[in-house]
């Protein structure tokens, strides 16, 4: 019959959403199934079979799942944090991961931008007509107490997305210090200067956390940084939830009612009704929405094409490390 000598296609399963362009694209060299790692037995049986997968969030690969996937040759990670991935385990199999390290930095950098603005510079709409009075009363009731400029920022991490945020803060024209245990080259800094831990918690108003989610970074952020903070820091966390310690943070929280928490990760996710930092008016808590644009989200989803090199016995571009 025609084409009954084709080679057959590797099968690679998507466990979580992908832009549709990207998975498109896939499909035109395999046979990819959207099968969710929660569809048993169905993901089980498709799982014999397959040579690559690809996740997002919320999918755990580790020995447990390698051991259903005989086949396996190749997980595709769209995001950056391989937290849930035990790549040691992967690579001990013969199996590559990759991933999309740069895909959403300029989305979180931004969202940390946005979270400090609504708590630096608060903002009302107005949706009907107000009398004189109350227009003027708004006006002092609303002024800012510091301009975001007037503030000092401290970066823990600079990575990626801490290279970002000291490069959009040198355009507000704040005073940047950073700590991080490597030496980052001049040219990345974007103004920032290093500083001790200790000189940096004490100096910052605000404190940025965007360390990697290696398991001896879990707890990092514990009584013993805070202990350290002005009453009144700004803490913003879109980096992983296990890096804070969240009931250090709470009593942080209480004790100093002039700080305020901005925090994008939480451990776990979603949090429960225990959450120690529920209940807290000086915690905003948002649902893991720094990497929520369309285009990171785009930009994640093309790790297919790391997937597919491996499928052909090449060398892929961004492997982890």
């Amino acid at each position: 019959m025609p084409g009954s000598d084709r080679t057959p296609r590797p099968l690679v399963i998507q466990t979580e959403d992908l832009d549709a362009s990207a998975a498109q694209w896939l499909r035109e060299s395999c046979e990819v199934v959207a099968c969710s790692f929660r569809d048993q037995p169905r993901f089980d049986e498709l799982l014999l079979r397959a040579e690559g997968v690809v996740v997002r969030t919320y999918t755990t690969v580790n020995d447990r799942f390698l051991d259903r996937a005989p086949k396996l040759r190749v997980v595709g990670r769209a995001g950056v944090g391989l937290d849930r991935i035990d790549v040691s385990a992967c690579r001990a199999r013969g199996v590559e991961v990759v991933h999309t390290p740069d895909a959403n930095t300029q989305a979180v950098a931004e969202y940390v931008f946005a979270m400090l603005h609504d708590a630096v510079r608060p903002r009302l709409f107005l949706q009907t007509a107000i009398t004189q009075d109350r227009w003027t009363g708004l006006r002092r009731e609303l002024e800012a107490p510091n301009q975001v400029s007037e503030l000092t920022l401290g970066i823990l991490g600079m990575g990626r997305v801490g290279q970002r945020v000291a490069r959009i803060a040198h355009g507000f024209d704040m005073d940047v210090l950073y700590h991080d245990l490597i030496e980052i080259p001049k040219a990345k800094r974007h103004g920032a200067q290093p500083a001790p831990l200790d000189e940096m918690l004490r100096k910052c108003n605000v404190l940025t956390i965007h360390v990697d989610s290696r398991p001896s970074n879990k707890r990092l952020v514990d009584r013993t940084y805070f202990d350290r903070l002005p009453d009144h820091t700004i803490i913003i966390n879109t980096s992983r939830g296990f890096i804070v310690d969240d009931l250090a943070l709470a009593a942080y929280l209480r004790d100093h009612p002039s700080a305020k928490a901005l925090l994008d990760v939480h451990e776990p996710e979603p949090f429960q009704g225990n959450y120690p930092l529920l209940g807290l008016p000086n915690a905003h808590l948002s649902p893991h929405l720094a990497a929520s644009t369309a285009t990171a989200h785009q930009n994640m989803s093309w790790v297919v094409k790391d997937v597919l090199r491996v499928l052909k016995g090449q060398k892929p571009v961004f492997a982890a490390p």
